[in-house]
């Protein structure tokens, strides 16, 4: 029996550790562990919930939207507030489109070179390459001449030895599948992905003031002032630039991302088969299109145990279910309380650092709770609650995936092979679509809506005296993110964050189950324990966010990292 340990792991965001017992060429045991903490919840104590918003979108410089927009969701919660339709078409728009960024750097520049073997592209065919390309898509970017031009900067890269990310890759692993003309198809499209997500933020730069770190919210609805025959603020000459970048970006999604994650899966489909882990799936529903988020375009909700057969639906922002479901245990966790589970207008943050323990606490990160069981979040359980709830966006480009992919490996794929590390890419990929297909319904309903002569866009909150409790919930890329607030007169009283890498990275919990990532893991195949390539696959495939879960603290105040601005 071997013990890896992998710290940090990286192509995430923040600094996860992985420990993990390997016998007989498989995953025996696992430890996830967060490796710093979060003190957002201790900041905000005192502070005027509408502030709130621009504090908690600093806890991470990838997610900053998810947690502007669940903050200010979570006050106007607390406060029953209807929010005006425009400033929710608005809102929208902004974390569509940053969804779709953040998807597609999860794939191609984040998760896909534990697939795609760069070092194999240097041999392929670029017209070989190209014919391939050209027979699954009609791509416009798949020409010899381009999968020539990838090539050769490639080689570049090899000769001059400023190799970037792409120094440290396990190349050459026996686990990698690929033949040369797919890696140079796959490396061609990472590089053409780098445009592809810088227009996706153009369109939350456009709408939210900046990225990353928003401006344009507000407790009570959005800043953005409208006026179609103004120069200086949201017009119609501003809301048909935004039109063209969404049309740009459905094509590259739908013509390059949707068949890359197909022809990948097909030469892959043994990972339908590893990283099944925790199946109870939660994702919350998003995209209101009404006032007080009763009515949603894309839907979520709980399927316990992979049974679609059982899903139950969230149905808005006021749901009893959802806020009487979810608990937050810190029995394996670097916090004061005890082993009891809290309810998040209960939760404490006060941490108490111990060593490294296998058996006791051993990660910054609590473990939620969902009716008392570990559930598994992000684009896996989105997909399949979407798809429980009938959504036909959801239902056509899953399709799409699962027939392409069927299609190269000559074999048909069920559903249950979503239920894996293989499938959580695949959702990836599909939710990316259907945002696409949302932003676009998004865009119309506020250009339909304006055109009758509504410009609302805020309305003032008033706080009463007292004590308030208010929660809110955001679909993340990486999942449900949730923010619960107890203000009283005026002043936030109690603060929790549980976000999407809580969910899943967190360790075992107070009846001792292991967390998504530890449950994953534990069959996974590990051909050289000196370079255990598998298990950065299965840990990727959630894109790991551990700046949300957590923040980094030393107790004795030394300094833990210089930056050098050159």
């Amino acid at each position: 029996m071997a013990r890896i340990t992998i710290d940090p792991i990286t192509r995430i965001e923040g600094h996860l550790r992985i420990d993990c017992q390997v016998d007989g060429g498989k995953v025996t045991n696992a430890w996830s562990s967060g490796q710093m903490w979060r003190g957002i919840e201790k900041i905000l104590e005192g502070r005027d919930p509408r502030d709130a918003w621009i504090y908690t979108q600093r806890i991470c410089g990838v997610c900053t939207t998810v947690h502007a927009i669940t903050s200010v969701r979570a006050v106007e919660n607390a406060l029953d507030m209807a929010v005006p339709v425009n400033a929710q078409f608005i809102r929208n728009m902004v974390i569509g489109a940053h969804g779709v960024h953040d998807h597609i750097v999860h794939f191609y520049h984040l998760g896909a070179l534990d697939w795609v073997d760069i070092v194999s592209a240097l041999e392929a065919d670029p017209v070989a390459a190209s014919n391939l390309a050209q027979s699954l898509s009609d791509w416009r970017y798949n020409s010899p001449q381009e999968m020539k031009a990838v090539q050769d900067k490639l080689k570049t890269f090899v000769s001059s030895g400023q190799l970037g990310i792409f120094a440290n890759g396990y190349w050459g692993h026996p686990a990698m599948k690929l033949p040369p003309e797919v890696n140079l198809i796959a490396a061609a499209h990472y590089l053409q992905a780098l445009d592809y997500q810088r227009i996706a933020n153009k369109i939350v730069t456009v709408l939210g003031g900046k990225t990353p770190h928003v401006q344009n919210l507000a407790v009570g609805g959005v800043s953005n002032s409208i006026n179609l025959d103004s120069q200086s603020v949201l017009n119609m000459e501003r809301l048909m630039y935004v039109k063209t970048l969404i049309d740009q970006l459905e094509e590259f999604v739908t013509q390059a991302y949707l068949v890359d994650i197909a022809a990948v899966g097909a030469f892959y489909l043994d990972w339908a088969g590893h990283g099944k882990g925790v199946t109870n799936y939660l994702a919350a529903p998003d995209m209101p299109m009404d006032e007080m988020g009763t009515k949603f375009d894309m839907p979520g909700g709980y399927i316990p145990n992979g049974d679609i057969g059982q899903f139950e639906q969230i149905t808005s922002f006021q749901d009893a279910m959802f806020r009487d479901s979810v608990k937050e245990s810190s029995k394996h966790s670097w916090y004061e309380n005890g082993s009891d589970p809290l309810h998040p207008f209960q939760g404490e943050t006060n941490p108490k650092y111990t060593d490294w323990q296998e058996d006791g606490k051993y990660s910054w990160v609590k473990s939620p709770t969902y009716k008392d069981e570990p559930a598994q979040v992000g684009p896996l359980a989105n997909v399949l609650t979407m798809f429980a709830a009938g959504d036909e966006s959801t239902k056509k480009h899953l399709g799409f995936v699962i027939e392409n992919a069927g299609a190269i490996a000559k074999t048909e794929i069920p559903l249950a092979a979503l239920h894996s590390t293989l499938g959580r890419h695949a959702a990836r990929a599909v939710r990316c679509a259907v945002m696409l297909d949302s932003l676009k319904r998004q865009w119309a309903a506020l250009v339909e809506n304006v055109a009758t002569g509504d410009t609302e866009t805020y309305r003032r909150p008033e706080f009463p005296k007292g004590e308030i409790q208010g929660f809110g919930f955001h679909e993340a890329p990486r999942g449900v993110l949730s923010h619960w607030a107890v203000i009283d007169n005026g002043k936030i009283k109690n603060y929790q964050c549980v976000v999407p890498s809580t969910w899943n990275a967190g360790p075992r919990n107070h009846k001792d189950q292991m967390g998504p990532y530890e449950a994953s893991l534990v069959g996974n195949p590990v051909a050289d324990e000196a370079r255990p390539l598998e298990v950065l696959r299965t840990v990727h495939s959630f894109d790991p966010c551990l700046a949300c879960a957590i923040h980094m603290v030393d107790t004795e105040s030394n300094e833990i990292v210089r930056v050098k601005a050159l």
